[in-house]
Formats: C-alpha cells, sequence, structure tokens
C-alpha cells in the first residue's frame, strides 16, 4: 500500500513536470515571446499575428512531437531491453532505423545519379518519409520471416544486427559516389530534427503511433512473464511466438515511424528505461511503461530547449544535445546504484 501511494506520488510529480517543461519549449525560441503572450496565445488569441503563428505553427507542433518522438523511442526501447533480456539492446537493434536510414539514402543519395528535374521530384519532404517509412517496413517483413522461423530470440538480435551492417554498407557505397552538397543533406537528415512538421504530419505520426502505443500496453503482461525467462514463461501458458510478434510491430510502429518523420534520433530509447529503472526500483512493466513514457517526454522537451539556443538564430542537433545531456547523468545514477533491475 506504500508503495503504491510513493507510485501514485511519483507520478503526479512526472506529470506536472511534463506539462512545466512542455510550456517552457513553447515558451522558448529564437524569437523572444512574453511568456504572459504564450499563454493568451494557447487560450485565445494575441494582437501580434507573428507572435501567434509562430507558437500555433512552429511551436506547438514541434513540443508535441518532441512528446510523441521521447516517449515512443523510450517505450521501445523498454520493450527491446525486456525481449531480448540486454540492457544494451535499443529500439532500432531490429535493424528498423538501418531500413528507414537506407531508404532516404536511396532518395537523397540516390537521386544525384539522375540530376535535374529527378532530383527536385524525389528529394521532396514526404518523399523523404515515405521512403524512410518503405524501408523500414522492409527490415520488419525481413526480421518477422525470420522470426517465425527462429526459436531462439537472441537469434533475432543478431539478425537485425546483421540487417544493419548491410544497409550501412549499401549506404558507404551509395555515399562513396555521392557529391558533396548529397552528403552534406543526408548528414543533415542524420542529425534528427523535430521542428520540421505540420500539423498533417503531426496527425499522421500520432495514429500510428497510437496503434503502437495500444500494442505496447497490450504486451505488458507477456512482458512481465518474459522477465522470468522463456521457458519458465511457456510453462505459464505464454504464446511465445505471439508474444513476440506484437512486441516487434509494437516497437517497429514506435521506432519506425520517429525515424520516418524526425530522423534517426540516437540515446533515448537506450538510456530512459535505465533511468526508470534506477527511479522506480521495478520491474513491473504496470508501472515502468507510463514512467518510461513520461520520462522519455521530459527529457525530449528539455533536450529541444536546449538545442534551440533560446533567443539564438541557431538551433543544435537534437542527437548530439540528447547525448551530452543525458549520458552523463545515466553514468552518474549506473554508478550510483551499482544495479539494474531485469
Amino acid at each position: 500500500m506504500e508503495q503504491t501511494k510513493t507510485y501514485r506520488s511519483s507520478f503526479i510529480i512526472l506529470t506536472i513536470l511534463l506539462v512545466l517543461f512542455f510550456f517552457l519549449n513553447i515558451s522558448l525560441g529564437s524569437v523572444s515571446i512574453p511568456i504572459s503572450e504564450t499563454f493568451k496565445s494557447l487560450f485565445g488569441s494575441i494582437e501580434n499575428e507573428s507572435w501567434q503563428y509562430i507558437i500555433q505553427n512552429y511551436r506547438l507542433p514541434k513540443a508535441f512531437t518532441a512528446i510523441l518522438v521521447g516517449s515512443g523511442l523510450g517505450i521501445s526501447g523498454l520493450l527491446m531491453q525486456t525481449l531480448f533480456r540486454n540492457p544494451l539492446a535499443g529500439p532500432f537493434v531490429l535493424g528498423i532505423s538501418s531500413g528507414a536510414s537506407l531508404g532516404v539514402a536511396l532518395i537523397i543519395l540516390g537521386s544525384g545519379f539522375l540530376g535535374g528535374i529527378f532530383t527536385t521530384i524525389l528529394v521532396s519532404k514526404w518523399s523523404v518519409v515515405i521512403a524512410a517509412s518503405l524501408g523500414s517496413f522492409l527490415v520488419l517483413l525481413a526480421v518477422l520471416a525470420v522470426s517465425s522461423k527462429v526459436r531462439d530470440t537472441m537469434a533475432i538480435l543478431i539478425i537485425g544486427l546483421m540487417f544493419g551492417s548491410i544497409t550501412a554498407a549499401i549506404i558507404s557505397v551509395l555515399s562513396y559516389f555521392s557529391s558533396a552538397e548529397k552528403l552534406q543533406q543526408y548528414i543533415f537528415w542524420g542529425f534528427g530534427s523535430l521542428g520540421n512538421l505540420s500539423w498533417t504530419e503531426l496527425f499522421i505520426f500520432f495514429l500510428v503511433y497510437s496503434i503502437g502505443l495500444v500494442l505496447s500496453i497490450l504486451s505488458i503482461k507477456g512482458l512481465n512473464t518474459l522477465l522470468l525467462g522463456e521457458n519458465y514463461a511457456k510453462s505459464l501458458g505464454l504464446n511465445l511466438k505471439q508474444s513476440r510478434f506484437i512486441i516487434i510491430i509494437a516497437t517497429s510502429l514506435l521506432a519506425g515511424t520517429v525515424t520516418a518523420f524526425a530522423g534517426p534520433i540516437a540515446f533515448i530509447g537506450l538510456a530512459i528505461p535505465h533511468l526508470t529503472r534506477q527511479l522506480f526500483h521495478t520491474s513491473n512493466h504496470k508501472i515502468l511503461l507510463p514512467a518510461v513514457f513520461l520520462f522519455g517526454a521530459i527529457l525530449m522537451l528539455i533536450c529541444d530547449s536546449i538545442a534551440q539556443l533560446p533567443n539564438s538564430d541557431y538551433t543544435l542537433p537534437i542527437n548530439a544535445i540528447n547525448s551530452l545531456v543525458g549520458a552523463p547523468v545515466v553514468v552518474w545514477l549506473l554508478v550510483r546504484k551499482r544495479r539494474m533491475i531485469f
């Protein structure tokens, strides 16, 4: 009972922090807007139309994107670490991000060989999203085909890493023959970005994300059972193939959609589950899943606020900020606690 009250208090605090950092995020940027005007624009309209446009069409979508990206990668990282019982497993170990990167590389780097009008047609905002989605989807199909024939879960992990190696090799070949301009464009995509989505794109992102989130919630019982080991889970009546299939689909939807719309965002999926376990001291996914959701969203909002360089025209790569801010915190927690719960 006492522990339940502690968890409840922790969730209330995390929810309050999420709201605070959400408002902090939309109040910061290259254009200085008073906080009072920011609040007014959220619940009505303000006299300065340019401020209203910036908040409604740029900062709000970016803040919501940060929440979806942080929570989605955190949850998919938790699913992978539990499925493979490996603390180094992240949302991209199945090769989902590598497949998306290959799709984008084929569009950006491959279009350079065609030149002229083909480059303009192929390298557009939606074509990059579609290419990333198709690339991650094809890798997912390959992983699912293999997982249906392989009994050992660790074999799936190794196969996913091999798919990543293959796609990286193809991208290296494309990079070698590409122009400096195309290489720069691809590298910038690889930095990750939260501020490029319109409300329409964000809505599509949210729809796919919601399906992955629902599947993750449905997997909670299976995830808790897998903590006991695959053989013991089978003895308890868990359909291992079905549970593994749902977990892989959920991870692919969450991580694949994030990569398609925001680029290959690093660190969050690997670190957030560890951070959550250290602070909540539990392996129960009924507690971990919502906690990871909140932690991931909060950390992503913080990193994005730092990356914006308030009152400056520059925006730092979000991937760099994630690692610079988050990695020291995780290392400190792990050294301080000296244990991980699996």
